[in-house]
Formats: structure tokens, sequence, C-alpha cells
């Protein structure tokens, strides 16, 4: 992939990984860190039997007009994860806008060949995408969801297109799976194995939202203020994990009402407000114990759990062993 900064200077970023490395029935994988006078960049592409993973992160110094040129294979179904940033980017092929939002998705179908991107200063755009080759994606669309079906009939008939005219949020669940697939410590056939199927979950996950939403006659938070204040009361939720506030507390803070906060974290986060922060503890717990230098006993206290007893039944409910056997993996 080629750059050009708003006065045409022109960097190299690198080629996409090739059909032929893409359909291979092993795991390529590239990591490259780039330092630019605008700014500075590190992506991470990984490819193998039909899937092009490519994640990373870039930042710029100050407000930024970048044009892009892929060259490599564009029949891709693409999965496109914001994880940080908000950005917009033009497909200059097809004359479309795309606006991404932090913690937003959507699937998409654009063979991009030209396009650029605005970007702000001083803010961390973090993206995570997961391609997949039409041929692949035909297969894992065949007797799937309506809104899978439908989107690989329209790209058989050479449309570009998006799943839904509107991004949605990110879930715990597509976070938890996004973040395995980063921190993936498998080697080998095994590791082929463990992304595919992470990838495949994602795309389910995906799916499967985007069905929700779509027989959704009415939702509660209808206005970007409404789902600001969900946000806030999500990043407040996660900053008191010891000691969190009662679901009257925690709205009143927010600024909503405890209806609409109950509904709303639904609607945001597929999840209940306190299913999101349990989800959040086991999660961090479970890191903790990875590392293998914390014990059980100091996860438990760590994350606010009333006793040993407790975490250890929460966390074999979750993951189906005990803390102890997760504990040094």
């Amino acid at each position: 992939m080629t750059m050009y900064d708003d006065t045409g200077r022109e960097y190299f970023l690198g080629p996409v990984f090739p059909l032929d490395v893409m359909e291979q029935p092993l795991v390529t994988e590239r990591r490259d860190i780039y330092s630019f006078p605008f700014g500075d960049a590190e992506m991470v592409q990984m490819a193998f039997s039909g899937i092009y993973i490519v994640y990373g992160d870039m930042r710029v110094y100050a407000n930024r007009s970048l044009n892009f040129d892929i060259i490599g294979e564009k029949e891709l179904v693409e999965m496109h994860f914001t994880l940080e940033g908000d950005g917009l980017v033009l497909n200059e092929a097809s004359g479309k806008q795309y606006l991404f939002k932090t913690n937003q998705h959507n699937l998409h179908y654009t063979p991009l060949s030209v396009g650029s991107g605005e970007y702000k200063g001083l803010e961390k755009y973090k993206f995570f995408e997961v391609h997949f080759t039409t041929r692949f994606f035909f297969e894992l669309a065949k007797e799937s969801s309506p809104m899978l079906m439908q989107f690989a009939e329209n790209i058989q008939s050479g449309k570009n297109m998006h799943l839904s005219h509107d991004n949605l949020p990110i879930s715990f669940a597509m976070h938890q799976c996004i973040k395995d697939i980063m921190n993936s410590r498998f080697t080998g056939g095994l590791k082929l194995l463990f992304l595919q199927s992470k990838c495949i979950e994602l795309l389910a996950l995906q799916a499967q939202m985007y069905e929700d939403a779509a027989g959704k006659s009415s939702l509660v938070c209808k206005s970007i203020i409404d789902k600001d204040r969900i946000h806030f009361a999500k990043d407040y939720l996660l900053q008191n994990v010891i000691q969190p506030p009662s679901l009257a507390q925690l709205a009143k803070i927010a600024g909503i009402n405890e209806f609409k906060l109950k509904q709303g974290f639904k609607e945001v986060f597929n999840n209940t407000v306190f299913g999101y922060l349990a989800d959040h503890k086991l999660n961090q717990a479970r890191e903790l114990l990875i590392t293998g230098k914390v014990p059980i006993k100091e996860v438990a206290d760590q994350l606010g759990f009333s006793s040993v007893q407790h975490f250890n039944n929460a966390f074999r409910k979750k993951f189906g062993v005990p803390p102890g056997k997760a504990k040094g993996k």
C-alpha cells in the first residue's frame, strides 16, 4: 500500500498479502512499525486459508488529509472494527464516504484501489479488520443468516455495499474475540485453527447483531446524546470496579433515567450493566492469572469479589475451569 500526504509526498507501507498467500493452509504474519514526518503507525498482517487479518494504530501530529493506493488483492469482504478514534474515508472509485467512529463496526464489500482519509491531530486511531476472500465468504454465507445470504447475493451481482447503512456498537463479546486474536499464543497448525475459528465467531456475532437490530421496531437510545451517556456510564462503571454504584446512582451520574440506562446498555453493549461489569472483571482476572505472578486470593481482592469461593465459582462458570487451572498458562 502506498500513502501520500497533503503535499503529495509518497510513503510506501508495504504490499497487501497476495491472494496465493491468503489461500495457503498456514499462517503468514508480518508486523511493521512506521515513523513519518506527520505521525507514527504500526500495522500487523496475518493471512491463511482464505482469511486476511490486519490491525494497527496511527497517530498524526496535526489535522491531516492522507491519500492511499492499495496494491494487491481487491476481491475481499471486510469486517471493520474501529477500536479508537473517529475518521472519514472516501472511496474515490465509488464516490462513497464511510464514517468510522470509536467502538463501531460494519461489514463491507468495497473493492478499493484509491481513497483518502481525514484525520485529527494528536488523536489515536486504532482499527481491526478481518477480510475474507469472496470464495470463502460465499461458503460461510451459504445457508446462514438472511442478511449474510442477501449480502453474498449482492456481491455476486458486482455491487459495492455494506451490511447496514448504520454502523453498530462493538459488543463485549466482539472485543474479547478481537483481543483473543491479537494475543494468540498458539503456533503452527493450532494457530491456524484458533484464528480461523475466532474469525468465523466474529462474523457470526456481527451478523447476529445486525439481524437483531433489523428486527427491532424502536430503540431506546435514539440520539447521539443518549448513546454518549451510556458510554459515559460504562466508563464510570469500569473506573469503579471495586465499589460499583447502584443502577439508580449510575443513572443519576450519567444524567439518564434508570429505564433508559438498563435498556440502552443492552442495546449498545448487548449485555446488562452488571453482566458487562462481571465479564470485564473475570477477563481481567484471567489475564492476571495467565501471567502466573499474582496469587488467586490477591486477584479476587483486587477485582472486588466478596470471597475467594465466590470468585472461584464465577470463574469456573464463565471459563469452564477453576482459576488454578488458568494460572500460569
